[in-house]
């Protein structure tokens, strides 16, 4: 057996926290958010499903309704996305387990 390894934190554990790193990885969640985050993809992919749909109903059904009504409201419903994928990649975001991202 490697010495070090632990088979509970196979991509290591946080310094800061001490618990063991997530599966997933910050880069990918925050590009996936920026790009289609529309779609929720970004937190589809960390596993905050709730969220995901809410972006996703509010993106697809807001800037349909809304557009009738107000451009501002499209605006912020489309910057909410990159705005989100900016906080994933700039915090210490963690997937639906509570654990940090790698």
């Amino acid at each position: 057996m490697f010495h070090g390894y632990d088979p509970r934190a196979p991509w290591g554990v946080d310094p800061k926290t001490g618990r063991p790193y997530s599966d997933k990885q910050k880069i990918i969640a925050g590009i996936l958010q920026i790009f289609l985050g529309k779609f929720g993809v970004g937190r589809f992919y960390t596993g905050h499903t709730n969220l995901a749909v809410i972006q996703l109903i509010t993106c697809m059904l807001g800037v349909w309704v809304f557009s009738w009504f107000t451009c501002g409201m499209t605006v912020l419903v489309l910057f909410w996305p990159v705005i989100d994928g900016i906080i994933i990649l700039a915090t210490d975001s963690t997937d639906a387990n509570g654990l940090p991202l790698r």
